[in-house]
């Protein structure tokens, strides 16, 4: 029997499907590439494989009830929109916050973001092959996660800061704790350097690939560590200070070259500086016996004066923003959230990959920090 000849063809270029449940891609999220060979010519995003209309839900729930529902914009970093939520509430009702709220508010928005930090080096580690880096991130993130659950009841989902403060004051020896997991993150990060940012191969991978430059970054409306590792000292911490960050000394972090290994070394970078900060929060509540909360209610409604704010807020991913607005009633008449993820997934991924090799995208992906839940909402 004569053997039959197998012939493949292919039509190029050609559709390649990414996510949502990918290794290679940080999230509920999908993109489709046109590649030729191993070239990318053209990528679109797919979302919507998470949470949908917490805009429209917000203005159906009452004002306490909704700080069950916003943490979720992101969930890596799910305290921002706690804290921006509220301040907003708080900017129409003209509540004057304590010092001590505003403390405890910043301890909690510092951790959140060595969190977020760590869950980003984790998910980089799989991309670059360095698998411990995984799982030494994931791992110690726990440590903050303990910590979180200590203060506030949850690991994840915190729940915690309401208008006019935070639900409780921070628990006896709470402070120690901390402490002591600051000083065992910095023994740790001294092993990341080792494994990871002095690893030649890690910077063969992550060096001049998809740079972008600060004019390109501004035009497109990049925030946060992408925008600052172009060079551009942009952080709303200390340009447009809330909570207690005008009380705290701390230079805005920036590299200048734009690329993924810039915007790796950040975010390295800025963990170095949220346990510094941290350590001058730790500080300042040591000698602060003001109340934790403006002013105390209790049951699930109350009313919030006619008028509209607008707060934003630093965040891991970039700029978070809330524009709230009262009708004077039990709930919120409008919400509108300001995420980054429009900007960084929605325009700036779709026009960086083109000409990349298929090989570096899910680098990339990883590089920008996207949260797939921001742009779904």
């Amino acid at each position: 029997m004569p053997i039959r000849e197998l012939v493949v063809t292919y039509d190029f270029p050609t559709d390649l499907h990414l996510g949502p449940q990918h290794p290679g891609i940080h999230g509920n999220f999908a993109y489709i590439l046109k590649v030729d060979g191993e070239k990318i010519i053209e990528a679109k995003i797919v979302p919507g494989y998470l949470h949908r209309a917490f805009e429209k839900l917000m203005e159906r729930r009452t004002w306490i009830n909704n700080i069950a529902l916003i943490p979720r914009v992101c969930v890596p970093e799910p305290d921002v929109n706690e804290y921006a939520f509220n301040a907003a509430i708080e900017r129409i009702a003209g509540w004057e916050i304590p010092p001590r709220a505003k403390y405890i508010r910043t301890v909690v928005l510092e951790m959140a973001r060595i969190s977020a930090y760590l869950m980003y080096l984790a998910s980089m580690g799989g991309g670059v092959g360095v698998y411990p880096l995984t799982q030494w991130a994931f791992g110690d993130r726990d440590y903050i996660l303990d910590l979180f659950e200590a203060l506030t009841g949850a690991r994840v989902y915190h729940i915690y800061m309401i208008a006019g403060g935070v639900r409780r004051d921070i628990p006896e020896g709470w402070l120690d704790k901390l402490e002591e997991t600051l000083k065992y993150l910095e023994g740790r990060l001294k092993e990341y350097d080792k494994l990871v940012m002095n690893s030649a191969v890690v910077q063969r991978r992550l060096v001049g690939l998809a740079p972008i430059t600060p004019e390109y970054a501004m035009e497109h409306g990049v925030t946060g560590p992408n925008l600052r590792a172009t060079g551009v000292p942009y952080d709303l911490r200390k340009l447009d200070p809330y909570a207690a960050y005008d009380e705290l000394d701390f230079e805005v972090v920036t590299e200048k070259d734009g690329d993924a290994w810039a915007r790796f070394m950040v975010r390295r970078r800025e963990i170095d500086q949220s346990i510094d900060l941290l350590r001058q929060l730790i500080d300042k509540l040591r000698k602060d016996d003001t109340p934790h909360i403006h002013q105390p209610y209790s049951g699930l409604a109350f009313k919030v004066p006619q008028g509209e704010a607008y707060v934003h807020i630093e965040s891991t991913k970039g700029e978070f923003g809330y524009y709230v607005w009262s009708d004077g009633g039990f709930n919120p008449y409008r919400v509108f959230v300001r995420g980054p993820t429009t900007s960084h997934a929605g325009v700036l991924m779709e026009d960086i990959v083109v000409g990349q090799e298929l090989a570096d995208f899910s680098l990339i992906d990883g590089s920008f920090d996207i949260c797939p839940p921001d742009l779904d909402k």
